[in-house]
């Protein structure tokens, strides 16, 4: 019988000790929200890619950590996608085996305090990179990112204003790698505590002097979910009892989630006027959701659509970036199939061109995004450069209704506020629904998964630009800056360090039992 320590020998054995250590950080999100284990979550990861024999099997281990991580981050989408969900977690969990090599290559053995204190510098920046390549809308997006595991943490927001997303995750893996070493490599704790020691002085110190917004007055911003109701016919019926209910309560702006109406409005005109009515009812502007195919354009879009007292007011956003297996399947020729196991669009939804700002009204200018948008910190801040007063998300997550998912989906407005020092309101059909102000912290109660309701908000409004929103994701350009001087400097390395030449023969070639020269390179 094998005991665990010879367990670990094993391939297999390893590949599964990797996923699970890799699923581990999925604690640290929404439900379970334990936002305080990200700073320990990818220790046992780590411990066990260290000890890998060759640097072939720590890309193993690397590989099998990513997939554990992709899987448990993104296990709500097993219900709809069911074996394609393994299938997308194995391809992108191939992006984090370089970053199990790092760890094999500074960590490994027993490392010098010139490895460790290049470990906490290249291994967080490695992660970094990782998140910055899947990040991209084509390979699902920066759904799941470690920093944002930080969402309802204050200091953490106030760093998300100077580097984004970006900087949680890179002093997130820091502080694991030092922990590790902590843990691991005795003769070495000295560096690793300067290491934590110094994290936390710098991090409070960027914390404590990162720049507030400056308060620019209030706006009274009124969320419409209606909750589950099939059939777009019977929504609609239910959204405009609910924004009834609204008139004289003076609200400056009402907003309806994703998809709230499921027919295109230049063909029913009689739609559009009904909605204009509640406007005037209310005395507010209504953002609708449009997802039908239009009459103007061939195709089928998702459009946030503003409304006034006398109909659609002429903005209107498209969503340029569509869920991967859910609106669009890419390379559809190829994966097709995915339809016949899932829940993947049948027709690809079109995508809108360009990002809009829209008038609310008495000054207010609105920065719309669609739904899976919001997990993207270039779109908020980019509404916020361009002039934006309020972020707003319109979204519908009622098919992962009883997941994780709408949680995770609204802490991400949090940090898309604290980034751009906005205020967001993130609006959904079936909860969560949810509001935050410019700091990132939340506004008012939530309306959660079980509530047919609305609620007004009294939202803060900020000007100025945060740091992020000046200078972008500086972070993780900083990180691959890294990676290239890590390149160059192995390269140079590869090419100083002189090759190993034969043994001069001094005699006659050895002979084998069969007469023929011995080939010891064999």
């Amino acid at each position: 019988m094998k005991t665990p320590g010879r367990r670990l020998y094993s391939p297999w054995w390893r590949c599964a000790a990797a996923a699970v250590a890799g699923a581990l950080p999925m604690l640290a999100f929404p439900g379970p929200s334990l936002w305080w284990f990200a700073f320990v979550a990818l220790v046992p990861w780590i411990l066990l890619v260290r000890t890998a024999p060759t640097g072939r099997r720590a890309l193993y281990d690397g590989w099998c950590g990513g997939f554990g991580f992709m899987l448990a981050v993104h296990h709500w989408l097993l219900p709809n996608l069911h074996v394609f969900t393994f299938v997308i977690a194995a391809l992108l969990g191939a992006l984090w085996a370089p970053w199990g090599w790092l760890v094999r290559r500074f960590l490994g053995g027993v490392p010098s305090p010139r490895r460790i204190a290049a470990a906490l510098l290249v291994l967080p920046s490695g992660w970094l990179a990782v998140e910055l390549v899947r990040s991209w809308q084509g390979l699902g997006g920066p759904w799941g990112m470690l920093g944002a595991s930080q969402w309802q943490v204050g200091p953490a927001l106030r760093l998300a204003s100077v580097g984004g997303v970006w900087l949680l995750s890179l002093l997130l893996v820091a502080v694991n790698v030092a922990v590790a070493v902590l843990v691991s490599v005795r003769a070495s704790r000295t560096p690793a505590l300067a290491a934590l020691l110094a994290t936390a002085a710098a991090t409070t110190a960027a914390s404590v002097w990162s720049p507030r917004p400056h308060g620019e007055g209030e706006a009274r911003v009124a969320v419409v979910q209606p909750g589950v109701v099939p059939g777009p016919g019977p929504r609609f019926d239910r959204e405009e009892d609910l924004t009834r209910r609204l008139a004289g309560q003076d609200p400056d702006l009402i907003v309806w989630g994703e998809s709230s109406v499921g027919y295109d409005l230049g063909s029913r005109p009689d739609l559009a006027e009904r909605v204009a009515a509640l406007s005037r009812e209310t005395g507010a502007p209504i953002l609708v959701n449009v997802d039908a195919r239009r009459s103007d354009r061939p195709g089928i879009y998702k459009s946030s659509v503003l409304i006034g007292p006398d109909g659609p007011t002429g903005d209107r956003y498209d969503k340029m970036r569509l869920v991967p297996f859910g609106e669009y399947v890419p390379l559809r020729s190829l994966f097709g199939w995915a339809t016949s196991v899932g829940e993947a669009a049948a027709e690809d939804r079109r995508r809108g061109t360009e990002q809009v700002v829209m008038d609310a009204g008495d000054g207010l200018r609105i920065g719309p995004m669609v739904c899976f948008e919001s997990a993207f910190p270039d779109i908020s801040r980019s509404l916020a450069r361009g002039g934006a007063d309020v972020l707003v998300a319109q979204s519908a997550t009622s098919t992962f209704q009883q997941s994780w998912a709408p949680a995770q989906h609204a802490s991400l407005a949090a940090l898309r506020a604290a980034e751009s020092g906005r205020p967001m309101v993130h609006a959904t059909l079936t909860g969560v629904s949810a509001v935050y102000g410019p700091e990132g912290r939340r506004i008012g109660p939530p309306l959660g998964t079980d509530a047919s309701a609305t609620q007004v908000y009294e939202v803060p409004l900020a000007g100025g630009l945060t740091p992020y929103a000046r200078l972008g994701a500086w972070p993780a350009q900083a990180a691959v800056l890294v990676l290239l001087v890590l390149v160059l400097v192995e390269g140079g390395r590869s090419v100083r360090r002189p090759r190993r030449s034969a043994p001069e023969q001094t005699g006659p070639p050895a002979r084998t039992v069969r007469e023929s020269p011995a080939r010891p390179w064999r």
